[in-house]
Parts: C-alpha cells; sequence; structure tokens
C-alpha cells in the first residue's frame, strides 16, 4: 500500500511597522475609503495581503484595516502587551531588571532567541530581554 504524505503549509506571520508619523487606517483599500483611526510612527502591524499601493493590515487588537504600503518600513517593531513589562539584563526570571515599561509600549526588536526569550530596544537606548509571550508583533 502506497502512503501519500502531504505537507501542512507553513504560515509564517509577516510584521511590519508604521514609517510616517499620524497615518490613517482606512476600512479600503481607497484613500476615498472610510477613516477608521490613526496610528503612530513605529506602531507594528501584521501584513494580511498586499496588493500594489495598499496593505490590509491586522493590529495588536484583531483589528483589520488598509494602509497605504509607502507608509510602511520593514523595521520589527513590537507593542507590550502585558500592564508593566520588566526589561531583564539576561534572559532568565532571575535576572536584574533594567527597565520597566508599561502596556502598549512599542519596542524595537534586536533578537529573537530559541529559548522564549527576546532581546529589545526602548527608544531611549535602554535593551534587555522580555518573554517572547509578553510583546506583540512576533
Amino acid at each position: 500500500m502506497l502512503a501519500l504524505a502531504l505537507a501542512a503549509p507553513a504560515w509564517a506571520l509577516e510584521f511590519r511597522s508604521v514609517a510616517a508619523p499620524a497615518v490613517v487606517l482606512y476600512d479600503a483599500p481607497s484613500a476615498q475609503a472610510k477613516k477608521l483611526f490613526v496610528v503612530d510612527r513605529y506602531y507594528p502591524v501584521e501584513i494580511i495581503v498586499s496588493l500594489d499601493e495598499w496593505v490590509k493590515v491586522r493590529d495588536s487588537r484583531g483589528e483589520l484595516a488598509w494602509i497605504e504600503a509607502k507608509n510602511l518600513a520593514p523595521v520589527r517593531m513590537l507593542l507590550v502587551n502585558v500592564d508593566q513589562l520588566e526589561v531583564r539584563e539576561s534572559p532568565g526570571p532571575a535576572a536584574k531588571v533594567v527597565f520597566r515599561a508599561d502596556k502598549d509600549v512599542v519596542l524595537a526588536l534586536l533578537e529573537v532567541r530559541n529559548d522564549g526569550w527576546i532581546k529589545v530596544r526602548h527608544r531611549d537606548g535602554m535593551t534587555g530581554f522580555v518573554q517572547s509571550t509578553q510583546v506583540w508583533g512576533l
């Protein structure tokens, strides 16, 4: 008997960040569409589908919207998704706390590790490690 193995699709999430200050997100791929909300520079979004000049994105709350492609940057930013994030000097829960960040603060992604910890940087230049489950945008 011949067994047929079907490979499961590999779904890789793609994230970008907003490149320009105060960018409008719309309910359809057109500047004449309904304006939904405004996001600031560095705000991370998940790419859902790309058209020529427009990209459908999902935010950390799961909301879908359209943004002009020219307003996105390949820079990976993360959004704190816990009330208060403790950023540590090295990976591990016993490491010294370098700084704290409140919910919805944006951090730059510097390094993804295989142990569930990632290295991040605050806009003020401070760096450290956080658990990947405490941020959105990976």
